[in-house]
């Protein structure tokens, strides 16, 4: 009943504003249900709806009370969800609690994400999240990616979100609930690392940090502030008869538009200056880091990607194409603890694909540093022939013994294609091994495909209850996007 008054609203009121809601025909593809006693999950709850709206998902915004555990409303659900009091659920969220506990309950069909608001200062800290989230777990249900935490509404967290719902979506033009503070950074290097592929160039990027005491640890991100091409904000500029070369606040016209959102048909005509310097700021592009700060650099494993009318995308195209070597780039390190790597003693098994090996080679990279550790890289990509990423790197880790194994898939050299999850499958026997003798297991590359199926495989080979324990005890982590 209450599921249907919802559908049947065609107006959404967010902040104050009545806001039209996105047609949609048939059921929602997506929900998202808001647990909020002051109102902030529901704030973000509401804007995550509206990006993913405005993405062109078919999206259902509901409290979480309306929702009916024994007939779930989608395939997918976000949560976005705060806690109240000493750890307890917020009113409208209490009695989904309760029945969610219930015997009978299945998860089994559901794809779900968790966004937990809280305060670290409160013993309690995201604790109706944490249960949550592991209550699904324990049902059967498949997390998209691992839990969020925002600490006092943490902006990283949030951007990080915001960045986790364009990959949901498949489209990463939306603006900034909260901008990033950039540094300058320069851009130092640019490698291809995949001369001959039959995919898209993957380019090795290399950054010159603002000061040596920059630092950062293996699993942390870059957030990157991207621009349009110089010479086409200079030409759009040119035709409407407005001097590019004009400083506003110490920059050029063309380089402040060159940062922000441009009108969705590119024409600038009957916009002044003003008016252009008003146009909302470009969306960041997030990056896992490559190497350790003994590197004296931030390096970036990057695959060029393209619009649908073949226009390099936003970020990849910036940092791939239109920046010149040497130029300025807006970039801030975010840490993202929940990809930290555990101490030397623990065995470590690494699992990714294409351009996932940025963040597991940082933490070997890193791990380097600890004669003796335990490593064990299973990587998947195209052709051995071309998209072997650090080929010559990952053999002499190889050789030394730094890595004590390296299982390879490369989907397109066998008329079978062959991919990472189907190499773990196969080492069923020595993943149990391993995670008998403490291993933790870290997951770095697509969400959609390989994050989903190496979660089912690890589901299949270690069972529900111990992959659940692995999680809770920080031994299975996953940075997926």
């Amino acid at each position: 009943m209450v599921i249907a008054l919802y559908l049947a609203l065609s107006l959404r009121c967010w902040h104050g504003r009545l806001r039209p809601r996105a047609a949609v025909d048939g059921p929602a593809q997506l929900v998202i249900a808001y647990a909020s006693q002051g109102g902030q999950a529901q704030d973000f709850a509401e804007r995550s709806a509206a990006q993913l709206r405005d993405a062109g998902q078919q999206t259902l915004l509901l409290p979480l009370n309306a929702l009916d555990p024994n007939h779930w409303a989608a395939p997918r659900i976000l949560f976005v969800v705060s806690t109240y009091g000493e750890g307890e659920a917020p009113d409208n969220a209490a009695r989904f609690e309760q029945r969610l506990a219930a015997d009978g309950i299945h998860a089994q069909s559901l794809e779900y994400a968790v966004l937990a608001f809280g305060d670290r200062q409160y013993r309690d800290f995201c604790a109706f999240g944490r249960r949550l989230d592991e209550r699904l777990r324990q049902l059967g249900g498949l997390p998209l990616f691992d839990r969020l935490e925002a600490d006092r509404g943490d902006p990283g967290v949030l951007r990080h979100w915001q960045h986790q719902l364009a990959h949901l979506s498949g489209d990463s033009n939306f603006s900034d609930w909260l901008p990033a503070p950039y540094q300058i950074w320069r851009l130092t290097g640019r490698h291809c690392l995949n001369p001959g592929s039959s995919g898209a160039p993957v380019q090795l990027l290399t950054l010159a940090p603002p000061s040596e005491q920059t630092s950062w640890c293996a699993g942390d991100i870059v957030e990157v502030g991207p621009r349009h091409a110089l010479a086409r904000i200079e030409a759009l500029l040119h035709d409407v008869g407005l001097d590019p070369h004009e400083l506003f606040d110490g920059q050029s016209l063309a380089a402040q538009l060159s940062r922000r959102h441009l009108p969705a048909t590119g024409d600038l005509h009957g916009l002044d200056a003003e008016a252009l310097l008003a146009l909302p700021p470009l969306p960041h592009r997030e990056y896992s880091i490559a190497s350790i700060p003994a590197d004296g650099a931030v390096q970036l494993v990057v695959r060029e990607a393209f619009q649908a009318d073949g226009t390099p995308g936003l970020g990849s195209g910036w940092l791939c194409r239109y920046a010149a070597i040497g130029e300025e780039i807006d970039l801030r390190i975010r840490s993202n603890p929940a990809f930290h790597g555990p101490d030397a003693a623990t065995p470590l098994i690494l699992i990714g694909n294409g351009t996932g090996i940025a963040g597991l080679r940082a933490h070997l990279r890193e791990r380097a540093a600890h004669p003796g550790s335990r490593n064990w890289l299973l990587f998947g990509e195209r052709n051995a022939a071309h998209d072997f990423l650090f080929h010559e790197e990952l053999a002499q880790w190889r050789e030394s013994g730094h890595l004590q194994r390296l299982d390879l898939a490369f989907s397109r050299d066998q008329p079978e294609k062959r991919y990472v999850q189907h190499v773990l499958r196969d080492a069923a026997d020595d993943l149990r091994h391993w995670v008998a003798q403490g291993a933790a297991i870290y997951v770095c590359g697509s969400l959609e495909g390989m994050g989903q199926e190496v979660q089912q495989i690890l589901l299949g080979l270690l069972g529900q209850t111990r992959l659940e324990q692995l999680s809770e005890q920080g031994r299975y982590r996953r940075d997926l996007y």
